[in-house]
């Protein structure tokens, strides 16, 4: 099959859904590639808390997996958040990452679709993301929506007291 061909066949065997319970040991891979891919290091007993915090419906914070097949082949975290710039919130599409093996198939773009129609029936009144400046794959996806919106994101780490 050349690339095309099976780009358009794993587009139309994938379903996206809500994270469930059972998803966790295909979840954690995918999540620890999106932490290394950033070099991101978190402290002893987040994946757990991330875990958990996506399952629970009380918490804003969200979880959607593309499988193809019965295998999970990416995943993506969003949450709402309130501003004071708009009557309505925001939806801020966190983390998203593709299985190395799956990447340009068209499995992100579902993911961000999914979470773009999401945010609408929500009411939300802006989608958003972040990514460094030299994710240049990602980047490509991304400007195919909207090009990037000039901002520049400063952070000041916070210990607890």
């Amino acid at each position: 099959m050349t690339g095309a061909i099976m780009s358009s066949y794993i587009l139309s065997m994938a379903s996206i859904r809500k994270l469930d319970a059972g998803d966790k040991s295909s979840w954690l891979p995918l999540w620890h590639g999106y932490l290394e891919f950033y070099k991101a290091q978190i402290p002893q007993g987040q994946d757990d808390l991330t875990w958990d915090r996506l399952l629970d419906n009380d918490f804003n914070l969200h979880g959607l997996v593309a499988e193809v097949d019965g295998k999970i082949l990416a995943i993506t975290h969003y949450s709402f958040q309130n501003s004071s710039w708009a009557p309505k919130n925001y939806c801020y599409l966190e983390d998203l990452f593709t299985n190395p093996q799956s990447r340009g198939l068209g499995l992100g773009r579902l993911l961000i679709d999914a979470v773009h129609t999401i945010a609408v029936e929500a009411g939300s009144s802006r989608l958003y993301w972040n990514t460094d400046a030299s994710n240049e794959r990602a980047r490509k996806l991304y400007d195919s929506y909207v090009l990037e919106s000039g901002k520049v994101q400063y952070r000041i780490p916070l210990s607890p007291k």
